[in-house]
């Protein structure tokens, strides 16, 4: 579930640190720092749901708060408790894996997560789209999805006191918002699918692993295989975490037969343009492409068919 961009962004993290910042942590165990930061993404997908689920059920809170006023009007009598029953939210909520999750990580809502539930509930209550869920009869799957949708897509990532709370609380949130996105979007879809104690595969484990340990055993042939191709470039501007990439990058070219070079490629690209200079995205390309015509030339670029 977690994709291997994440790995890689939190790989480039790891050896970042290492290379330029005074953390004792961080050079002392790499390999737990990647552990951390892996685990933190897990976190966040769990509270996210969390706190979605926690939405879906506010409407009983509500109805319990309005039915213990002292003066009750139409309304507090009347308070509609659908949103508290939908299936998906139940799924979500019965599901084992989910649980294992809530208990591991514990995601206790101090006063803000309260309010900041109450508020999106309340916001909620009050669209059109939340009008016609609620008067329609029985429960139909594609708008018991809809809603759910609506709420997290609509009304969560679009609130920036809820973006705040989640920024400040979960650092990897900026790396992993996108991805995480489309994950809950589709657990939404097929909540039979929600697996989160699989939600970093042991491949994708191992893969991360070992790209951190590769460039950390081999980073003086890395840099042997780099300098050459960095000669038509002025090395005092060339940013540092583009030297991390290029060294994941040619680790990858050179260590992980299974990976094809144009998606090692592009995806350091990608990378290098979101989290370096405007041409670090030209530069690392240029590198990398290099070295992969050199390695090929020289017979040194053996990769094979994954499903071989």
């Amino acid at each position: 579930m977690i994709s291997r961009r994440s790995v890689r962004i939190k790989v480039m993290q790891v050896l970042y640190s290492v290379e330029t910042i005074n953390d004792a942590s961080d050079k002392k165990s790499p390999a737990k720092s990647l552990d951390r930061l892996l685990d933190n993404t897990k976190e966040l997908m769990t509270y996210l749901l969390y706190f979605l689920t926690e939405v879906g059920r506010y409407a009983e809170v509500d109805a319990a708060y309005r039915a213990s006023k002292n003066l009750l009007s139409s309304e507090d009598l009347n308070v509609n408790i659908k949103l508290a029953g939908n299936d998906i939210v139940w799924k979500i909520l019965e599901n084992t894996s989910f649980q294992s999750a809530i208990e591991k990580f514990k995601p206790a809502l101090n006063e803000e997560g309260r309010e900041l539930i109450k508020k999106t509930y309340q916001k909620l209550v009050a669209t059109p789209e939340y009008q016609t869920y609620i008067g329609e009869d029985g429960r139909i799957k594609k708008n018991e999805i809809s809603i759910l949708e609506f709420i997290f897509s609509d009304l969560m990532f679009t609130d920036e006191d809820f973006l705040q709370f989640i920024d400040e609380n979960f650092s990897s949130f900026r790396d992993d918002a996108e991805m995480l996105n489309k994950l809950i979007t589709s657990v939404l879809h097929k909540p039979q699918s929600l697996n989160l104690s699989e939600a970093l595969t042991k491949e994708t484990q191992e893969y991360g692993d070992t790209l951190l340990k590769t460039v950390l055993d081999k980073k003086e042939y890395l840099s042997e295989t780099i300098k050459p191709k960095l000669r038509n470039w002025d090395a005092e501007r060339i940013a540092h975490v583009d030297m991390v990439l290029l060294e994941m990058g040619v680790a990858e070219l050179l260590y992980f037969e299974t990976i094809p070079p144009k998606v090692t490629i592009n995806e350091y690209i990608d990378i290098a343009k979101e989290y370096s200079t405007e041409q670090s995205g030209h530069f690392v390309n240029g590198i990398l492409d290099g070295i992969r015509k050199d390695l090929e030339s020289s017979n040194k670029l053996h990769k094979i068919e994954f499903r071989k």
